[in-house]
């Protein structure tokens, strides 16, 4: 039997460019605690190294980016009502204080989940047979980080109509383009090298002015954010259906979707 990899690869250059891998892709990419914790890992090395100055984020594989959260993971939860422990919201760079500019490189399907991380990269490359959606209500759940991270990223009636939608439709890669949630549209395979080539013209910059336009730009929004964020937890507490129901829910959901 062949152990299992590591979930998270992260190759550096060079350059002063990193390269970031979410490698599960016979699980599509999903965040387990194990790959939480890697990502929070990888992050807080990358700050404390100076050679490396920009970073790109992708996923293995052709099928996805990331699938968000393993549906298979079990997180404990703290005994008191007042908390609750939520493993994606420390997956994204921002919530390790690196403010090394991160370009997100998608390839496949990116959802629910996956929003904490293109959430938190400074922009997005996507390659056409990028899709993007968010399965919560579909299966009884809030989606409330997940929405506000869309909300900052793209126009709010379309981060709506996303949200609201579940896994009846999904964004292509192209309307995705349009509305500004991608910045730059590859074929396929091709959003790694676009973004790398990005990155590369980044970290030739003096890595301080960067930096320093990278926290410039998050404190345009941060504000908002951290208002929203602290009222998440209490919506999906209110909102979010028994797992049982969930876990029904998803066994028994129509799989067919529209693309936009």
């Amino acid at each position: 039997m062949t152990a299992e990899g590591p979930p998270v690869r992260a190759e550096t250059g060079e350059d002063g460019v990193a390269l970031v891998t979410l490698d599960r892709p016979d699980r599509h990419n999903a965040i387990d605690l194990a790959t939480a914790a890697a990502l929070g890992s990888v992050w807080r090395r990358f700050r404390d190294d100076d050679g490396v100055r920009a970073i790109v984020l992708t996923g293995a594989g052709d099928r996805a980016f990331c699938s968000g959260i393993d549906r298979s993971v079990t997180v404990p939860q703290p005994g008191s009502p007042y908390s609750a422990d939520d493993p994606l919201l420390a997956v994204g760079p921002k919530a390790a204080d690196l403010w090394k500019p991160v370009i997100a490189a998608v390839g496949g399907l990116a959802c629910g989940g996956a929003f904490y991380l293109l959430g938190e990269a400074e922009f997005v490359v996507a390659a056409e047979n990028a899709t993007f959606f968010d399965p919560h209500t579909t299966y009884g759940m809030v989606s409330a980080y997940e929405s506000i991270h869309m909300a900052q990223r793209m126009p709010f009636g379309e981060a709506a109509r996303m949200a609201l939608m579940g896994t009846a439709e999904r964004l292509s890669a192209r309307r995705a383009y349009d509305i500004g949630l991608v910045s730059e549209l590859t074929t396929p395979g091709g959003a790694v090298p676009a973004a790398l080539r990005a990155a590369r013209v980044i970290a030739s910059c003096p890595t301080e002015a960067v930096q320093g336009t990278v926290r410039a730009l998050w404190a345009a929004k941060e504000a908002a954010r951290d208002r929203a964020f602290a009222l998440a937890p209490h919506l999906i507490s209110l909102g979010n259906l028994p797992p049982a129901h969930q876990e029904q829910l998803f066994t028994t959901r129509d799989r067919a979707y529209r693309l936009r």
